[in-house]
């Protein structure tokens, strides 16, 4: 079943994050699906932290697009969302490559959201797993 409310591609969402943190961290999107959306971001200089690991903030940037940008989809256009908590477990830390995240909707309310991220290595490998709850903001 297609969840999207509002107008959804990779090109758009591509668009939508030109000179934002998502592009200045190289996130691109890949794929949107009827009920999911996937990114990718890469482990190099901009997002490795001292230690040669991407970093885990980074891996929460790459969590909240998802699941934010998932939810605004899953609203009518004259609602807005905004993240109430997120949280990220990291599993398997990661050097090289690229890191990729799929979001998928757990519960999709009335006046919240949650949206589960899967993030895994470019060998499959799980490396991080978080959950957003979004709130969901009648128009003004």
């Amino acid at each position: 079943m297609r969840i999207w409310q509002r107008p959804i591609s990779v090109d758009a969402l591509t668009e939508m994050s030109k000179d934002t943190a998502v592009s200045h961290l190289g996130i691109e999107f890949l794929e949107v699906g009827d009920d999911f959306i996937r990114a990718r971001v890469p482990v190099d200089p901009r997002t490795r932290q001292p230690y040669g690991l991407l970093h885990g903030g980074v891996s929460v940037v790459l969590a909240e697009t998802l699941g934010s940008t998932g939810a605004a989809c899953c609203c009518p256009e004259d609602a807005r969302v905004v993240g109430l908590e997120i949280n990220a477990n990291h599993i398997r830390g990661v050097t090289e490559g690229w890191v990729t995240g799929t979001a998928r909707p757990v519960h999709l309310g009335r006046t919240t959201q949650v949206w589960a991220i899967e993030m895994h290595d470019a060998a499959g490998r799980l490396s991080c797993v978080s959950r957003i709850t979004m709130a969901v903001l009648a128009p003004r």
